[in-house]
Formats: C-alpha cells, structure tokens, sequence
C-alpha cells in the first residue's frame, strides 16, 4: 500500500504504521545492546582474549554496519526498502545463531571467536539494512511530508532499544549464561522477521537511479554538519562516567539517563517542528542549545552543573539529525531516497566510531573536561555550516524567484 492509499487515513492510524516499521529498528538495536553489555566480559573472561582483540572484535559491527551502507540503501531502492529490512532481521537471528554456537564451543577458544567475528559482521551488515531500510520503508509507506517524523520515531526506537537491551542482556547472562542470549536473539529476530513479512511494502519509485557516488557529494555537506554534532553524544556517552569520576563526583549514571531522556523528549515533543520551521531554522537552534550543554560540561564545578549540560546537550543533539535529513534528502530524486538516507547516515557512523579515539587522545593529554570543550569547538563549526548553507538556500530561492518575476524558465 502506497502512501497515496493512506490519504484519508487518521493521525492515530498513521502513528501505528510508523511504529510497526519502526519495530524493526527497535528490534536490531536491541540486539546490538544486548551483545554490547555481554560479550566483552565473556571474551576477557572465559575465553581470555586481551583487551586489544576484544575491542577489534566488538569494532567489527559498526565497521561492516559503515561499510554496508551503500549497497544496502542501492538495494533498497532497486529491490524495495521491505525486502532489505527483511533480509537485515534475517542477518540478526544469524547473529544470534553464531553466538550460541560460539557459547558452545567454549572450550576451543578460537573456534569462538572465529564465530564471534562472523557474529558481529552480520549484525553490523543487519543494522546497516534494517537502519537505512526501516526509514525508507515508513517514508514510502506515509509519504515524504511526514519524513521527519519517520526519522524522528526510528531515532527513538532505537535509543530506547539500546537502554532496554543492556541490562536485559546481563540479567540473561548472569542467570542463564551467554547461551540464553542467542537463543532469545534468535527467537526475537525471527519473530520480528515474521512480523514484518505481513506489513505492506511501500512502492518502489520507478526512474533513472542516482549514482551513488553523486548522492555522497550532494548529501556531503549536511552529512559533514550531522557529524559535527555527533561528536557532543559520541564524547558523553563514552566519558561523562570517567568524567564524573575524575571531578569525584557520584552517580554518573544520571548524567547517561539526563541525555536520554532530554534526547526522547524533545523527538517525542517536537518532531513536527522540522515541517513547521524547516530544517535548517531547527538544526541551528538545536546546535545552539547543544554547544550551551557542551560548555556547561566543559566549566561544571558541580554536578548539577554537568547535569544540565547533559540534559541541554542531549535536546539539542536530538533533532539535529531528522532536521538536517529533510533536507539533505530533498536534494535528491526520490527513485534513489534509500540512497541519500544511507550516505546521509554513514557520516553519523563515522564521527560515532572516531569520536572515541580522538577524545580519548585528547584526554588522556588535557583531561576529561578537555574532551567537552572539544565537542562544543565541533558543534560549534556545525553551526557555522549549516548557517552558511542556509544562507545560501535563501540566497537560490531569492535568484529563483526573481527569474520567475523576470519571466524566465
């Protein structure tokens, strides 16, 4: 069922479309969080690999996951976004399967981890899929008016997957083992894959495909300003709990939960503020509140001081990435839309996985605090973007119009 079809449809109804596509997203992401909280300790534990091959291993998804952008999101135009997630739910329950077989082989060290490395390829090749082709799928389904919602709900979906899925993932393994986490990851892919087997696919738009060399450097630009404002979450989730730490201050974890929930509020709350200002009017107010959550970590003297810069950074990072993506997807022919998404999102996967090792460098030089300052220096250079193609959006619209005073074409 095209979006056409869904014209007379009632809001009610066109929130629970979104939310079964969605589902997929919530699905896979819980799946990542999950063998995020697991894995490592079981590899240094019982297999007794050293640090450097467990981070390598656990690296692998978010580079096959950046690396499997571009044929995933080629795919989900030429083949349609429903086919792609479904192949991406298949990939996690492989994942799963690869786990339990790996849990089984315990005793044998490397043939583990052989298949903890073919584990996390297909999970990172899954999210890859489904991040993209969830997105593609609801757009097609409601129509492109609603795209920042679409995006706004996936981004949700996904934050809250990831906070679900840590602690039930320890609660499986503590009690059950890490054998009982890939059969529940197993179990859930498959249902998920056959839930979303009966949803409808959105239409296939017919026409001339970008190539996607060409959708990266029209898209390049706000990709560039998403990751600039990538780094501000990238910083606090990796080291608001080392931070707290250094200053000697308790419960980091309610720096963590601040950010969250600030982050899920203001995508629940404000979403259709995307289409009632537009894209690049949100993104620099967004940036503006972020850079003030930025500086406020950077010069607390107190936790509730960090607090409210966590909670500021985290309203501010929320929208940025829907605002920017409305935009950046307009720019390109709606029969290669799976396109823009996917190389609009690689550049968030790349500021999320270099993030870490920069601001570590950096902290390990100048102190945590450091690393604060670092990212509102980022977010502040994303602003200064985004202004500048803004101004330069108005300044095509104000050409266009008076060549259409003019008379001309």
């Amino acid at each position: 069922m095209s979006s056409d079809h869904c014209a007379g449809e009632t809001p009610a109804g066109t929130n629970l479309r979104i939310i079964a596509i969605v589902s997929s997203t919530f699905v896979s992401m819980l799946c990542i969080g999950m063998t995020l909280t697991v894995l490592p300790p079981w590899m240094h534990g019982p297999l007794a690999f050293d640090a450097v091959t467990v981070g390598a291993v656990i690296s692998l998804q978010f580079v096959a996951t950046l690396l499997s952008r571009p044929f995933s999101s080629q795919m989900a135009d030429r083949l349609g976004a429903k086919r792609v997630v479904l192949l991406g739910m298949g990939g996690c329950a492989l994942n799963g399967a690869l786990i339990l077989l790996a849990a089984f082989c315990v005793q044998w060290p490397l043939a583990s981890l052989v298949l903890l490395i073919l584990s996390r390829l297909a999970l990172g090749v899954s999210q890859g899929m489904i991040g993209t082709g969830s997105l593609s799928w609801g757009i097609g389904l409601v129509g492109p008016a609603l795209m920042s919602k679409v995006i706004s709900w996936n981004g949700i979906a996904g934050f809250g997957a990831l906070a679900i899925g840590a602690p039930l993932g320890a609660v499986l393994a503590q009690h059950f083992g890490v054998i009982s986490v890939g059969i529940f990851i197993v179990l859930i892919g498959t249902l998920a894959l056959a839930l979303a087997w009966r949803r409808p696919a959105s239409p296939i738009v017919s026409g001339k495909r970008v190539p996607f060399a060409r959708v990266f450097r029209v898209v390049a630009p706000y990709g560039g300003a998403l990751a600039l404002s990538s780094v501000g979450y990238g910083v606090i989730a990796t080291f608001i709990t080392l931070y707290y730490a250094e200053q000697q201050w308790e419960h980091a974890a309610w720096g963590l939960s601040a950010f969250g929930a600030a982050f899920i509020t203001a995508r629940v709350l404000f979403a259709d503020t995307v289409n009632r200002f537009g894209g690049y009017r949100v993104t620099l107010v967004c940036f503006t509140v972020e850079l003030a959550g930025l500086a406020a970590l950077w010069q607390a003297t107190h936790p509730g001081v960090a607090l409210l810069g966590a909670v500021l950074a985290g309203l501010g990072v929320s929208l940025i990435y829907p605002a920017l993506g409305v935009v950046a997807v307009a720019k390109i022919a709606a029969t290669s839309r799976s396109a823009a998404l996917g190389a609009y999102s690689v550049f968030l996967d790349a500021a999320v996985g270099l993030t870490g090792p920069l601001a570590g460098f950096i902290a390990g030089r100048a102190g945590y605090s450091a690393i604060f300052l670092f990212a509102a220096l980022c977010s502040l250079a994303g602003f200064g973007l985004c202004a500048g193609l803004y101004t330069i959006s108005i300044r095509r619209r104000a050409r266009a119009e008076l060549l259409s005073r003019n008379g001309n074409p």
